[in-house]
């Protein structure tokens, strides 16, 4: 009789993963992830989410340059430049300038 191979967590997740995606489509996927945002929020403070954008700006910050800073800065700027008008702008000037540090 031949051993089997027991299967990973990590191996199960992905198959389970991919047999999901093939029978469901991207609005099953936004709900999903609407949900387990909610239920996240309502179970975490807002110390939980200031430790994993911490953990997660650390970690980009060691697999990105100076250049994908700059490239994503600039795409948010312009994103941000069609959605705000300039007292938006003079107001966080404002907000930014009496900033003591």
């Amino acid at each position: 009789m031949a051993l089997t191979e027991k299967m990973t967590r990590e191996e199960a997740g992905r198959l389970g993963g991919k047999k999901t995606s093939k029978s469901h489509g991207k609005e099953f996927f936004q709900q999903i992830g609407k949900k387990g945002g909610t239920t996240t929020a309502e179970s975490h403070q807002a110390t939980f989410y200031q430790e994993i954008g911490r953990k997660g700006g650390k970690s980009t910050s060691l697999s990105h340059n100076k250049d994908f800073y700059q490239k994503i800065g600039q795409k948010g700027g312009q994103a941000t430049s069609k959605t705000h008008d300039k007292s938006f702008y003079q107001n966080i000037g404002a907000k930014g300038g009496s900033v003591s540090r």
